[in-house]
């Protein structure tokens, strides 16, 4: 894809980096981020892409970015045109190199950590819970975040200590909880249930601070459910979910996953829009 004014950069499973042409990831002080229509499930880029995914995520992002104090992330300078639907510019960070995961129902993968340890991220939690419980109050379950073509791993706070610093560590942990309170609040008046989400931050590279990065609150870095089926004991998600269970059923998790099919591309795609709708309901 050629941009006036821009080159890629970095291609990540789901979004293009792009930067001023004759800059790099380093030299650059912003950088033009792209979500693809591209969908990745259990550390894999699927085929084919989920249409209008793109253009969703972004629309989220920017959703959410005005209805919460989330700092300085994004530039007000126009975008592209081939891309204004699914491109927002960002100032450059150096990210930290911590997914920033904050769970407020048992579910995924952390449910089946607990289930074999009693523990997700090293959080001892109470016995017995089951599938979409709450957890009051959400806690916070760092990742290491893996490159790409490899696994992110699980890991307990004071490897976030080990990585980032003391004070960086308490930041994004009490900053992730405090984002993820206000938006549970407000997804509740939209009928959602927002089970958990994740978060990345990196340092301004001209004061040091800390900025919350990357997308937010989007359907592909948290889990949606419709909260009058939660009531009644279904779990009916807004997000990849759909494409999660297929391939959980089809799938052995050995060499390439299979393509996925129209039906479950065209489902995706759909519960991606609903969800914004939701969200962008009065």
């Amino acid at each position: 894809m050629n941009l006036t004014g821009y080159e890629l950069a970095y291609s990540g499973k789901v979004r293009d980096l792009f930067v001023p042409v004759g800059e790099t990831l380093t030299s650059a002080d912003r950088l033009l981020m792209v979500a693809s229509d591209r969908v990745s499930a259990f550390d894999h880029v699927l085929e084919p892409a989920i249409p209008g995914k793109g253009a969703a995520l972004t629309s989220m992002t920017r959703w959410w970015s005005e209805r919460l104090d989330l700092g300085g992330q994004f530039l007000d300078v126009p975008v592209p045109e081939q891309v204004a639907d699914r491109a927002v510019l960002v100032k450059s960070l150096d990210m930290l190199p911590v997914e920033c995961v904050v769970r407020g129902r048992v579910t995924g993968s952390g449910l089946q950590e607990y289930l074999a340890t009693g523990a997700i991220s090293g959080v001892e939690l109470p016995w017995g819970l089951a599938d979409g419980d709450e957890l009051v109050p959400p806690v916070f379950t760092p990742a290491w975040k893996a490159p790409q073509g490899e696994h992110d791993e699980n890991i307990p706070f004071e490897r976030v200590v080990e990585l980032v610093g003391e004070e960086a560590a308490e930041e994004i942990r009490e900053r992730s909880l405090s984002v993820f309170s206000q938006a549970v609040k407000i997804a509740a008046s939209k009928g959602l249930v927002l089970a958990d989400t994740k978060f990345e931050f990196g340092r301004d590279r001209e004061t040091g601070e800390i900025v919350l990065a990357d997308e937010i609150l989007t359907s592909d870095s948290s889990r949606y459910w419709d909260a009058e089926a939660l009531q009644q004991g279904r779990i009916e998600s807004f997000d990849k979910q759909i494409v999660r269970n297929w391939l959980s059923e089809t799938w052995g998790g050995e060499g390439a996953p299979p393509e996925l099919p129209e039906a479950i591309v065209r489902r995706t795609s759909d519960r991606y829009a609903e969800l914004l709708s939701r969200l962008q309901s009065d």
